[in-house]
């Protein structure tokens, strides 16, 4: 198990650790302290599943020790402790901080109330709202995390018990209101995210039903000949004997392929890879390797096992060997056939044979770091289950079979963006629900924008017939709506992959909660919902259903400071506000701050794959300046050079934007690109491109309007291929436009589903071109008709303060 090794520092510098008969503090770095009790005076300094490195530098610290009590004193706290076992009388630590009214004190074993919540291993069955444990994000500035029942690596490749006895370890926290910071502490003690291949920030397609090769391959087909691309296969369980009369158990657990419904393994494999498409297996592994597995007897072999009796051979992820086998036999075997990365679907809880060794952690951990050695991905990967902090370090995380209900749904959102509190940061969800639950278009309609904005788009359900999440299966309003937002996904893919690069770079999940940068704010901490999708998006999900009558869904929000634009309606919102904000099915409030640029493939109907973008669409939104870097691999590129041989190095795009000057320079490869300036409705007498130094009279500069978002847009044709200098001069301060919403506010009430005397008043009041806004929307809020039916018109009114 050698091979599986990883580099880790463990052990804390000397002059970090205080420590005397049964006790010892480590000072990691100036805002973490650990703290360790044990009754016999042995401690431990082995990486742990949460914490695999405790070198850091020393910080400036005082020891005073007198008698039966010890004091640390650091620039950012005092901890105080009375050398006993530890107690809330006996260690306690006061923070230099200014947090709270009254101060911010710690005691051991008391958290305080408002902790700010974790993750949970599952949502399996969940219908509505579970328990998220704690992070290590609280509103009191602190947290602690208690690693005294955790696994440890040996560090020779495999793991191993605590010790046994009487033993605390924990790590306490400090960090004020710099969430980003205690993050970045946590990170660099239990290791970073790593990042995902480009591949996996695609659309993936996932059923729990026996496909055929044929059925399966036809369904990818169809979905190409409709236009939605896809990037990931996931094949359930039914890839394995499943009912055979050879199998001996109930059929969960499987290595060998079902060769009735896929004669050829291989060619299946060949078949979906030419299609753009990686493959991950379904892997139950709780039954072990029974006698009529295709490769029982090599596994037999390798571990010495008695086949005489055709005894099974059991799992057992607590002994070296066998994990050994298991993964360089009987799973490198199956991987090369068709299988790209595997889908952990664990059952069997968090015991084994060895107390304190949790078996999922064992798979998560093994297959991870085995994943490296696979032929057809170049980053490694696998797909399964939370294990408990540390587990950020093996993505990506499968949340479990889901009921399908609003309630679930509604709690989603939320349930992502806090399992950031503790590091975890690409959670993938069975989109519009795995089981039971009633059939519901708009539901899965939601939901499915939802996922567009999550961290991995997957599609699941049940092996019931009805519960398919074929997009063509719903009614046609829902299937439209799925469509687009499966191929935005896709054509979000150069933000996001540059997002997941530099988040992994940085310390950063890809969803941050919105009191993460405003944890100053209470409202930032009410719209748990709300969430930053990377640092230019934010996203406030619907998750209830839509008036019958106004076919609006509304979502309370709140907007930032400064003025924001919503990428799909170009309208502008003020910021520092909160709001109701409404939308028809065809549409969520992703909102994008002034300065914000957002590059989307240039095409509307993208390939499978997610492969580097040859054209480009640029978003952007003047008001503030702005700057964003376009990372990519060059083994992603859809034209592979004949040679094989591929620059290693990642390809940057960049593009910079000042606003005093309103100038947008950008340093780009060759092919087409298209930057839309959302909510510019005038072309600037003044405006100026240049490509290379020399200006150009071909670029196509247009205004659209609302139906359409307004922008103006310029587009240019290819451009050479290596490095090119952009400039679009627009002239000094540009300003997002003033929107007429006249005509959106029009069309809302065409479409309300409610008495024509209702909608004769309400445009009575509205409809008057030469009234003040103000007059307007009190007369609106006057009108004594329902707010349901008032509320989509008042939000435009008032979005914008400059219309008044």
């Amino acid at each position: 198990m050698d091979k599986y090794a990883f580099p880790c520092e463990p052990l804390a510098s000397p002059d970090a650790v205080v420590a005397e008969a049964n006790y010892r503090f480590t000072l990691l770095g100036g805002n973490v302290i650990r703290y360790e009790w044990s009754s016999d005076g042995q401690f431990e300094d082995r990486a742990s599943t949460f914490a695999m490195n405790r070198r850091f530098p020393v910080p400036n610290h005082e020891i005073r020790d007198v008698d039966d009590q010890l004091d640390i004193i650091t620039p950012s706290f005092h901890l105080t402790y009375d050398k006993q076992r530890f107690s809330p009388s006996g260690l306690m630590v006061t923070f230099n901080s200014k947090v709270t009214l009254w101060g911010s004190e710690w005691r051991y074993g008391s958290d305080p109330e408002n902790n700010l919540g974790g993750t949970a291993r599952t949502l399996d069955e969940v219908d509505g709202r579970c328990d998220l444990g704690a992070g290590i994000i609280s509103r009191s500035g602190f947290a602690s995390l208690d690693d005294s029942n955790s696994m440890l690596f040996d560090g020779k490749g495999f793991v191993a018990t605590r010790q046994p006895g009487d033993r605390i370890d924990g790590y306490l926290f400090y960090y004020g209101h710099d969430f980003k910071g205690a993050m970045r502490s946590f990170y660099a003690i239990s290791g970073d995210q790593p990042q995902l291949p480009r591949w996996a920030l695609g659309n993936w397609w996932s059923r729990y039903h026996a496909y055929s090769a044929d059925e399966y391959i036809s369904l990818m087909d169809k979905f190409t000949n409709r236009g939605i691309p896809l990037s990931v296969a996931v094949i359930d369980m039914d890839w394995h004997l499943v009912d055979d009369e050879r199998v001996p158990h109930t059929g969960w657990t499987g290595y060998t392929w079902n060769k009735t419904l896929f004669p050829d393994p291989s060619e299946f494999g060949k078949a979906l890879h030419n299609r753009k498409l990686k493959i991950t297996l379904n892997d139950h592994p709780h039954a072990g390797v029974h006698h009529h597995e295709d490769l029982y007897e090599e596994m037999a072999l390798a571990l010495n096992h008695d086949t005489s009796k055709k005894a099974p051979i059991l799992f057992n992820s607590t002994c070296p060997k066998f994990m050994d086998a298991y993964l360089n036999i009987l799973h490198r075997g199956i991987e090369n056939i068709a299988c790209d990365f595997w889908w952990i679907d664990w059952q069997q809880g968090a015991s084994s044979r060895v107390p304190g060794l949790d078996p999922l952690w064992l798979l998560n951990h093994f297959h991870f770091l085995d994943s490296a050695h696979t032929k057809t991905i170049d980053q490694p990967l696998i797909f399964s289950r939370y294990a408990g902090p540390g587990s950020h370090r093996y993505p990506v995380g499968f949340s479990g079979d889901t009921i399908t209900s609003w309630a679930t749904f509604e709690f989603q959102p939320e349930f992502t963006a806090t399992a950031s509190n503790i590091g975890y940061g690409w959670w993938s969800h069975d989109l519009g629900g795995h089981m039971k639950g009633e059939r519901d278009d708009e539901l899965v309609t939601r939901w499915v924008q939802f996922g567009a904005f999550s961290p991995i788009l997957r599609l699941h359900s049940s092996n019931s017939p009805w519960t398919s999440k074929e997009p063509w299966s719903y009614h046609k309003e829902s299937e439209t709506i799925i469509q687009h937002f499966m191929q935005f996904r896709h054509r979000l893919v150069p933000y996001l992959y540059t997002v997941n690069a530099e988040t992994a770079a940085s310390h950063q999940p890809l969803i941050q909660p919105m009191y993460w940068s405003f944890p100053s704010r209470d409202v930032a901490y009410e719209v748990p919902n709300q969430y930053y999708f990377g640092p230019h998006l934010i996203v406030a999900p619907i998750v209830k259903p839509r008036d019958r009558r106004t076919g609006q869904g509304m979502v309370k929000g709140w907007i930032p400071p400064h003025r924001h634009v919503d990428i799909f309606t170009g309208i502008v919102y003020d910021g520092d506000r909160e709001l109701n904000m409404y939308r028809s099915l065809e549409q969520i409030p992703v909102l994008a701050p002034e300065g914000a640029i957002i590059p989307l493939d240039g095409k509307l109907v993208p390939d499978n794959g997610c492969g580097n973008p040859e054209n480009f669409e640029v978003l952007v939104v003047v008001g503030r300046d702005g700057e964003f870097t376009i990372i990519e691999d060059a083994r992603d590129d859809i034209v592979k050079p004949e040679t094989g041989i591929v620059d290693q190095e990642p390809r940057t795009a960049k593009i910079q934007y000042k606003q005093d000057s309103g100038q947008l320079k950008a340093t780009i490869k060759g092919g087409a690109w298209s930057f839309r300036f959302l909510s510019m409705t005038e072309i600037p007498s003044s405006l100026k491109v240049t490509v290379n130094g020399s200006d150009i009279s071909d670029a196509d500069i247009m205004v659209e309007n609302y139906p359409l978002v307004p922008s103006m847009v310029v587009t240019f044709q290819p451009l050479a291929d290596g490095e090119n200098e952009l400039i679009i001069d627009m002239g000094p301060s540009p300003q997002l436009s003033v929107l007429d919403h006249s005509s959106r506010i029009s069309d809302l009430l065409r479409n309300y589903q409610t008495e024509f005397e209702i909608k004769d008043r309400i445009w009575a009041l509205v409809g008057q071109p030469d009234r003040p806004a103000t007059v307007k929307i009190g007369g609106l809020l006057s009108i004594g008709i329902d707010e349901a039916l008032t509320g989509p018109i008042a939000e435009l009114m008032c979005s914008d303060s400059r219309s008044a």
